[in-house]
């Protein structure tokens, strides 16, 4: 999940402290296959019956659906750890790592699942949560996104009671905390003030679903967690935040829990900062500095702030992955071009949450950014190719062609190619 300012359903910002009222107003798709991926009527159903099980405590239903699922698990490498020892081995290496970033419930509350499409969006402008985990189930499904990234609720309905990755190649990841600068939304002025550390589950209760695990359930959830942090240039604010990943890292090495690093740009800097991008790059050389290899992340999630910056991190220090964040919705080039050029000048891992989540059909665009991120196409030809999946569907773009090919700059992120 990435922030600025106060989201809308569709990705867009509201300064501070101004705040949005209006509804979404996407243009409705049309045809059979609108939905963010066509549900196999089965699979749908045992999934239905599984969260409503849990949810109404129907203890002998839930049990059978699991004890049916884990009888045909299957042990599956997956592909996030292929990539990363691929590129432990050689930073050139041409790996990619893409996580689908569905843990915006964590700060956008009843928004983060975007807008509602369908017959009743005049009553209800956003899905419902049902919705917003079937996509995730979808998207894992299709097998690939290296990382699916979701809050721990809905990680523990998922990964706990489902089991939908056992016998996936995609990695679990929940966030491991939420600080309040992420806390947005369509009220409230919490992104106008330093961030403060918080985090509302453990990382026990990430692992198995419980305050302390044991030999029985440890590690049935998720082993990855995303980890942010906001340096906001001044003394006091930015030791307490690095505190804070301090006893983090301590209690997930002891645990054996490995984590990825998410820096975001300062959301209420106390101090003036002339250059921001070099500010971020210093704030996390300085921040690594005194991490042994064992609590180290195993990658960053950083804003992209144009190639100068991205290559003086990766110059800095090459055996650290460093991958880029979605950002506001914008275009579909733009959500290209962000990824190519971040993987030209070195980026190896991309997080792409509101980019994913509001596009026309979320399959049919994580296909085409697969194909992009693995160097098989362009941006241009990438929209072209998005487009005529949409067309193949039968789903009405949100935009036409000559506006979906423009390059925009939402969140001020620096998307003109470069040389």
């Amino acid at each position: 999940m990435s922030k600025s300012g106060a989201w809308t359903s569709l990705g867009t910002r509201n300064e501070c402290p101004a705040q949005s009222q209006s509804s979404p107003d996407a243009p409705k798709q049309r045809g059979r296959n609108s939905r963010a991926g066509a549900r196999h009527p089965l699979k749908w159903r045992e999934n239905v019956f599984v969260e409503h099980a849990y949810r109404n405590q129907h203890s002998e239903l839930l049990s059978f659906l699991q004890n049916r699922r884990q009888s045909m698990t299957l042990t599956t490498p997956k592909t996030l750890d292929t990539k990363l020892a691929n590129l432990g081995g050689d930073p050139a290496a041409g790996d990619f790592i893409i996580a689908d970033a569905k843990d915006a419930d964590m700060g956008l509350g009843i928004a983060a699942t975007g807008a509602n499409t369908g017959p009743n969006s005049g009553h209800f402008p956003f899905r419902s949560l049902g919705d917003y985990r079937q996509s995730m189930r979808d998207i894992v499904d299709q097998g690939l996104v290296d990382i699916m990234l979701m809050s721990p609720s809905s990680c523990e309905q998922l990964a706990i009671h489902e089991k939908l990755f056992e016998d996936s190649i995609v990695t679990p990841a929940a966030r491991a905390n939420d600080t309040t600068d992420i806390w947005l939304g369509m009220s409230g002025h919490y992104s106008c003030q330093p961030s403060i550390p918080f985090h509302s589950a453990t990382i026990d209760q990430i692992r198995c679903g419980e305050v302390s695990c044991n030999e029985d359930n440890d590690g049935i959830g998720a082993d990855l967690g995303l980890y942010s942090i906001t340096f906001n240039n001044d003394a006091v604010v930015d030791s307490e935040a690095l505190q804070r990943y301090r006893e983090f890292r301590i209690e997930a090495e002891q645990k054996g829990f490995r984590h990825f690093l998410e820096v975001f740009t300062p959301n209420a800097p106390l101090n003036p900062i002339e250059d921001v991008p070099r500010f971020l790059n210093n704030s996390i050389a300085r921040a690594l500095a005194g991490v042994t290899r064992k609590s180290r992340p195993m990658f960053l999630k950083v804003p992209w702030y144009g190639p100068e910056a991205m290559e003086q991190l990766v110059h800095y220090d090459p055996g650290l992955i460093v991958g880029i964040m979605g950002g506001a919705s914008g275009t579909t080039l733009d959500a290209f071009q962000m990824l190519w050029e971040a993987r030209k000048h070195g980026a190896r891992a991309a997080l792409y949450g509101r980019r994913i989540n509001n596009s026309e059909h979320q399959l049919t665009f994580v296909k085409v950014l697969r194909q992009l991120a693995d160097g098989h196409i362009e941006p241009r030809e990438a929209v072209h190719a998005y487009r005529g999946g949409l067309d193949k569907l039968d789903i009405t773009p949100y935009r036409s062609l000559e506006d979906d090919l423009q390059l925009t700059t939402p969140d001020g992120l620096r998307l003109q190619p470069s040389p």
